[in-house]
């Protein structure tokens, strides 16, 4: 296994990870500044409006996404088992 394999994996994988969480993080993040909005027009300080909004955006994003994050992790585990018997050697 050369130096440059192993880059070229975790440059996959880190594109992988960023594919799939990108989606939920971004929901969460707009998510997070319209409670923020909220919570300044109102002076309401609850913690739990912090959270809550958060934590269904968050669900209902995984929910909404799961069949392309299934596809993205499968097509990854697909380029791992073809990558991985070529770089062993005997």
């Amino acid at each position: 296994m050369t130096v440059q394999l192993v880059i070229d994996i975790g440059q996959l994988a880190l594109i992988t990870f960023l594919k799939i969480a990108g989606p939920i993080l971004i929901a969460s993040m707009i998510m997070g500044i319209v409670v923020s909005l909220f919570q300044s027009m109102t002076q309401i300080n609850e913690m739990s409006l912090t959270f809550v909004p958060k934590i269904i955006t968050v669900l209902v994003t995984t929910v909404i996404f799961l069949p392309w994050i299934v596809t993205i992790l499968t097509k990854f585990t697909r380029e791992m088992l073809f990558i991985i018997p070529g770089s062993i050697r005997m």
